[in-house]
């Protein structure tokens, strides 16, 4: 019995790390350009998104296919990796970094996410409707905020 719980808890201790690969949340350091000069550092918990120590609301929709990650974030979907759909409202409004704004004049009502390694893609959306995480979609929308870069 005690053999037993010990392997079982050694399995745990090898996998974890794996298992926290695709992990969106916690402390994200800007990486990309737009990142730097928009939001600068972000911080994503279970229910809320931190900008410039500033806080909204969050609520998961879904995973992300490997098909829609690569679509949206023009990454190898052969790369293990994993990500979120999210809904938020942040006001059209509410400036950021250098004055910038999220999303122009719109509301900014998605946020999709992909981890890989240890980065992190972040794609922003206004609309009411459900962004549709296709490559000819994408190319043809006007909710596309931006995408931003992160690292650990």
């Amino acid at each position: 019995m005690t053999k037993g719980l010990l392997l079982a808890g050694v399995t745990v201790l090898l996998l974890w790390p794996a298992a926290g690969i695709a992990q969106d949340k916690g402390y994200w350091r800007a990486e990309s350009n737009t990142a730097n000069q928009i939001t600068g550092d972000v911080v994503i918990s279970e229910s809320k998104l931190t900008i410039n120590f500033l806080s909204y609301s969050l609520a998961p929709i879904r995973k992300l296919t490997q098909a829609e990650a690569g679509a949206a974030f023009d990454v190898d979907s052969n790369v293990a990796g994993g990500g979120n759909l999210y809904r938020l409202s942040i006001p059209a409004d509410k400036r950021f970094l250098h004055h910038n704004t999220l999303c122009g004049s719109e509301e900014t009502q998605w946020m999709a996410t992909y981890v890989q390694d240890r980065t992190l893609h972040v794609a922003l959306f206004s609309g009411a409707t459900m962004p549709v995480l296709t490559a000819e979609a994408l190319s043809s929308s006007n909710e596309v905020c931006g995408v931003f870069g992160y690292a650990h």
